[in-house]
């Protein structure tokens, strides 16, 4: 505003001293008022020129103000919506390393089930010859789920772990069992007849034919192996008539070997 003023009452005052100046000089010489009239139009049209010019600087540079405030708080807004990006990518990465990590031990615990299964798998297979014939029998479709090659079944781990535990559940059974079964057996003749067979868990077994022929079996690595024991019969026919409920409860003693 000061600066408006100031050309405003300025210029006139100076316009008319250059005008006096000019009419005295053209009581000497018309061509000098000539020359300053057309000078003083110039420097006042470059006055106007001048004041024009800072009035739209002034008028841009409010704009140009609006528009840098405006433009800083886009800026602010952006730096703050990154800031708040780089805190997602950084609970996002350390969420992804968190999962690699607890993938790593899914895998880890699976390998290691894995190879436990298949120690077990081959523990029950060495067991298998020294079970008893019914027991084999009766465990015979578990067995037979017992992946032969381990490494490329596509059986699924828990699957072999309860097929496993179905096999040790039989035998651990049949272990603290005194069991009766009939089975076919050579006897003396070479010729296989029906016998009535006790066994006592799986370490040791007992067999009485109709004909009276008695013996004593043991588990081995190549499987049971049975010895002709005729003094024994007497006894494993009171242990057989107790166990088929057609004698009462009494102590029988057999010999029991134990290595």
């Amino acid at each position: 505003m000061g600066t408006h003023m100031h050309n405003r009452f300025t210029t006139p005052f100076i316009v008319l001293s250059l005008l006096s100046i000019g009419a005295v000089g053209a009581q000497t010489n018309p061509e000098i008022l000539d020359a300053t009239r057309s000078n003083v139009a110039k420097w006042m049209a470059t006055q106007e020129l001048i004041f024009k010019e800072r009035k739209d600087w002034q008028e841009q540079k409010d704009v140009l103000q609006v528009r840098i405030a405006a433009a800083e708080k886009e800026v602010a807004a952006v730096e703050a919506k990154l800031g708040q990006s780089r805190e997602a990518l950084g609970r996002l990465r350390s969420e992804e390393a968190e999962g690699r990590t607890a993938k790593q031990k899914l895998v880890d615990s699976a390998d290691w089930l894995s190879s436990s299964v298949t120690r077990l798998e081959s523990d029950v297979r060495r067991l298998h010859p020294v079970l008893p014939g019914p027991v084999q029998e009766k465990v015979a479709p578990l067995f037979r789920r017992i992946p032969e090659d381990p490494q490329a079944t596509r059986v699924a781990v828990a699957e072999r772990f309860q097929n496993v535990v179905g096999i040790l559940n039989e035998i651990q059974k049949s272990n603290g069992d005194i069991s009766l079964f009939t089975e076919i057996r050579p006897l003396s003749d070479g010729k296989p007849s029906e016998v009535k067979t006790v066994y006592v868990g799986l370490g040791q077994a007992y067999f009485l034919s109709a004909g009276g022929e008695a013996g004593v079996g043991r588990p081995s690595a190549s499987g049971w192996q049975w010895q002709a024991h005729n003094d024994l019969a007497e006894s494993i026919a009171q242990v057989i008539e107790i166990l088929e409920n057609k004698g009462k409860p009494r102590f029988v003693s057999l010999p029991v070997t134990i290595e």
